[in-house]
């Protein structure tokens, strides 16, 4: 069955692959040519290095290797999702513009036939040149052999420039190369200047007024790798302290690699400050990425992990379970070990990575519940399938009694684009509502 499906997957891929070459490639060029050789290279080439990033990235490749790939192989990615997105809208164009075109080279006057027995058209010799012998008649001038044309009678140049067809395929492939270039430019511009900071009021009922207006600094899906490094960390860490939480909540995804390889990256964390501390959850690609390493490492860095654990604050809980990817190594979520014997009349703030692991969190009472995973779909139209996969995809929604928050995250995983999904770290500040 799995061998069947990726047979499936791989012939709509290469499908879709074929179509863009033939409408950048094949459409565009007259001939077989060096263009034309570029332009197959470039297709052909691009895909294959979108599966070596992977596949480098998690088969544990040398890191300068990863590196190498992630860039090129990543934003081919996103640059071939909106560059077939821009054909499929040419599609519609192509023939409205070909008729356009069709109408500028019809002439406004039809020529008019001769009409048989009309008399027959001669050339008018120069009054200026010397007389020559009898005018000589343009039926009589074709009809010698191999005589060659006068003066007044040169033939019509051949056609140059490109045909019809092939200007409109150049015309809209153009546009859809350009489309796809800055559309995916803006979009890792957005994601390499750092995440912005949104601001989020949630008030709790069991919440008592010593803790209203309480803040907590919530940052998801870091994802430092071959692509987003140490400078990358550095931003993340610089715009939570601007913030001045009470508290810093890091609920997942903050690696895509080893302890070894991203060590370095990850050392900009023992920066964050907060009154009451910093907090840390597993994802599911910490599960990719050596969990358990991660977990001692973020440690040191002055992190307290939530590994199903919770500890009482001042005025609420706080709680925190792995996540499901876990459950392949026997780490995965336990919320009856983290919240089986609280006290339910306290409030509840509960980290946990993916936003599906809600409904256990209904069951247990947990007042509000922080996660990440989704990136808000990263890639739009990607953001209407990941709004299927989860119940929420970004934002505030209440399920019952317990609310649940999703940021967006602050980095990228695979291209580091994000498009129609900004980045963000969300302070989320709770409200008291006893008087």
């Amino acid at each position: 069955m799995i061998i069947v499906f990726v047979v499936l997957v791989l012939a709509v891929f290469g499908g879709l692959h074929w179509y863009v070459w033939r409408r950048m490639v094949r459409d565009t060029t007259a001939r077989p040519g060096v263009a034309r050789r570029v332009g197959t290279a470039l297709v052909v080439g691009g895909p294959f290095l979108m599966f070596a990033a992977i596949a480098s990235e998690r088969g544990g490749a040398p890191f300068w290797l990863q590196q190498v790939l992630a860039w090129p192989g990543f934003l081919w990615m996103a640059f071939s999702l909106y560059l077939l997105l821009g054909l499929l809208v040419g599609e519609v164009v192509r023939p409205l513009l070909r008729r356009v075109l069709e109408r500028r080279s019809t002439p406004a006057v039809e020529p008019v036939g001769v009409r048989e027995g009309a008399p027959v058209r001669t050339r008018v010799p120069d009054l200026e040149a010397e007389p020559s012998s009898e005018p000589e008649t343009r039926s009589e001038a074709g009809a010698e052999a191999g005589a060659k044309p006068g003066p007044a009678e040169k033939p019509e140049p051949a056609a140059t420039g490109p045909s019809r067809r092939l200007f409109v395929s150049r015309v809209v492939g153009g546009a859809a190369a350009a489309a796809a270039v800055g559309t995916v430019g803006y979009g890792t511009y957005g994601v390499l200047r750092g995440p912005k900071v949104k601001r989020v009021t949630v008030p709790l009922a069991k919440l008592p007024r010593s803790a209203h207006g309480y803040r907590i600094a919530v940052v998801s899906d870091v994802h430092l790798g071959p692509v987003l490094g140490r400078g990358f960390a550095q931003k993340v860490v610089d715009t939570i302290n601007s913030t001045q939480p009470d508290l810093i909540a890091v609920v997942g995804d903050l690696v895509d690699g080893s302890v070894k390889d991203l060590g370095p990256a990850a050392a900009p964390l023992a920066q964050l400050k907060a009154r009451h501390g910093s907090f840390f959850v597993t994802g599911n690609h910490e599960y990719f990425s050596g969990a358990e390493e991660w977990v001692a490492r973020v440690r040191e860095l002055g992190l307290r992990p939530l590994e199903n654990a919770r500890t009482e604050l001042a005025d609420f809980d706080l709680a925190g379970v792995n996540d499901v990817a876990g459950e392949d190594e026997g780490q995965g979520p336990d919320f009856v070990k983290a919240l089986g014997d609280r006290d339910r009349s306290r409030a509840c703030v509960l980290l946990a990575h993916q936003p599906v692991q809600i409904h256990d969190a209904v069951d247990h009472g947990v007042d509000l519940q922080l996660s990440g995973h989704t990136h808000g779909g990263q890639l739009w139209p990607g953001s209407l399938i990941a709004d299927q996969a989860n119940p929420t995809l970004a934002g505030l929604e209440r399920y019952g009694d317990t609310q649940l928050y999703v940021s967006r995250g602050a980095g990228a995983w695979g291209p580091p684009t994000r498009v129609g999904a900004p980045s963000d770290i969300t302070v989320v500040e709770l409200a008291s509502k006893q008087a």
